[in-house]
């Protein structure tokens, strides 16, 4: 089906265009009313593995915020769910694996094939809201990055210094590879699925990388990134998202992916520099100004256009949108990026 726009695909393909594309991590969900009136009807889990659920959660953005993308609603998580582990989610608290790894044999135990079969509800989901967008916009798949899946395994929930995953990686470096290894296998035949159910862009969320040194990010967390994109690169267009990790942009753009998503605490200047202008940036906007006034994001929003040109560029927040955004504001920030010529304001 051919797509109406087509901006983020051009971007990610470096083809010349009239403004970036415009989409926000978390689009999808806490801060739409209509997503809170389903959050209320059924759990997390639920509205996850609901095809239909999802679907309506994925276009509810495109519907009502008018970015240039859709991201399937669902959950980095559901891959150890796919591989055994038991993952609950617990409103206000987040995320909790009750039986973490911590030998071989838990790592023997993890299955690692019939992705396609377990998370046949993704693909569901894909192949709904194909239909369901008539080729309106672009759909983007995604999964959680190896390193980011281990720190949840080994760590068991959130954390803000990951000190039992690194702990696990520093004193037990075999099994941790093992484990990411094992990850990775699983993840690319999990977003191939993905291509072949209707995505048409994939992104890899390293959401906790940045707590490496870039030394430790090197062995624990680039190889698999890596991996994964140039095993999908002829599947789909990819993006990768280090959040934080902004000392490996120079190395990861020269691996497979299409594009790199970088947080607000790099200046897109010198992400530019790092990367030689020679892949497609997304970002950097920090959701916490989406809580200025209007005017200011739409000033904000084109300083930040001005500052990594309109060519090979996806403008997008530098993590995901909170909760507390008004919806208007969220708005503001997607027509700003529209409203966007150069040299304005």
């Amino acid at each position: 089906m051919q797509l109406k726009n087509d901006l983020l695909l051009r971007a990610l393909r470096k083809e010349k265009v009239e403004r970036p594309p415009v989409w926000m991590m978390r689009q999808a969900g806490r801060y739409l009313p209509d997503y809170m009136k389903l959050k209320a009807k059924y759990d997390f889990f639920t509205r996850v593995q609901t095809p239909e659920l999802a679907c309506e959660i994925t276009l509810q953005p495109i519907d009502q915020i008018g970015v240039d993308a859709a991201i399937i609603f669902s959950d980095i998580l559901v891959i150890p769910q796919a591989m055994g582990a038991e993952v609950l989610m617990e409103e206000g608290k987040g995320p909790s694996l009750p039986n973490v790894i911590k030998n071989q044999k838990d790592i023997d135990a993890l299955i690692t094939d019939n992705v396609e079969e377990s998370l046949s509800y993704v693909m569901k989901a894909l192949t709904l809201i194909k239909q369901e967008l008539n080729g309106r916009v672009p759909l983007i798949g995604f999964a959680g990055a190896p390193f980011t899946i281990l720190c949840y395994m080994v760590e068991g929930k959130g954390s803000k210094t990951w000190e039992k995953a690194k702990q696990f990686c520093f004193t037990q470096p075999q099994l941790a590879h093992q484990l990411l290894q094992k990850i990775t296998g699983i993840t690319i035949a999990y977003l191939k699925a993905q291509t072949k159910a209707g995505a048409d862009v994939v992104q890899v969320f390293d959401s906790w990388s940045g707590c490496l040194s870039p030394q430790d990010f090197k062995v624990f967390a680039q190889p698999y990134l890596v991996q994964i994109a140039d095993a999908l690169k002829d599947d789909a267009p990819v993006i990768l998202f280090p959040k934080g990790s902004w000392y490996a942009l120079e190395d990861l753009s020269m691996s497979g992916a299409s594009g790199l998503g970088i947080d607000w605490c790099i200046s897109p200047q010198y992400a530019r520099e790092l990367t030689n202008n020679d892949i497609t940036l997304q970002g950097n906007f920090d959701p916490a100004k989406l809580l200025l006034p209007i005017p200011e994001i739409k000033k904000a929003v084109h300083e930040m256009i001005d500052a990594f040109g309109v060519q090979n560029y996806i403008a997008n927040l530098g993590h995901g949108i909170t909760p507390n955004i008004p919806v208007d504001n969220a708005k503001a920030f997607v027509e700003a990026v529209k409203e966007y010529r150069p040299n304005q304001d």
